[in-house]
């Protein structure tokens, strides 16, 4: 096992066990563990970071975790431009366009009605829903926070 020192930054701390919220925090990980592995095990998809920092140099949700590190996790900006030093996922451009799955029929129609490009059908399956939503750039909305944790989810 390694240790490893994590801070969650904004709206992240939501996702986080109460005694973790709003501080640094050591924990254990395996030894072959990657900074998407840690994030998602302490409960925040992958799709809610937009900058990770180790030891406060930028890096990818790939990069193998090390004994002491520490990590330091952003939630997606509204005004901040950090395109620069993010090693996540661009969101795709142009309006936003959606799939929504199966629990959120009432949210499709509304979408589609208010003018988004929205996909729905009751029947989708998980990795089916996701593999649509990359291969046409597209946000998958949904409830599932073990979906959102999938790692074929590029946006959600």
């Amino acid at each position: 096992m390694t240790n490893a020192t994590f801070r969650f930054y904004a709206r992240l701390n939501a996702f986080l066990a109460v005694e973790r919220r709003g501080q640094a925090f050591r924990c254990s990980c395996a030894e072959s563990a990657t900074t998407k592995h840690m994030i998602e095990a302490l409960g925040v998809p992958h799709i809610e970071v937009a900058l990770v920092l180790v030891n406060g140099a930028p890096a990818g949700l790939d990069w193998p975790i090390e004994a002491g590190d520490r990590v330091a996790v952003y939630p997606k900006f509204e005004q901040l431009d950090i395109g620069s030093l993010t090693a996540t996922e661009p969101l795709p451009p142009g309006p936003p366009r959606f799939v929504a799955d199966a629990h959120l029929g009432g949210l499709a129609r509304l979408l589609r009605m208010a003018g988004f490009d929205t996909l729905y059908d009751n029947n989708f399956e998980d990795a089916a829903m996701a593999e649509l939503a990359n291969r046409e750039r597209r946000a998958l909305l949904t409830r599932d926070r073990a979906l959102l944790m999938h790692r074929l989810v590029l946006h959600g």
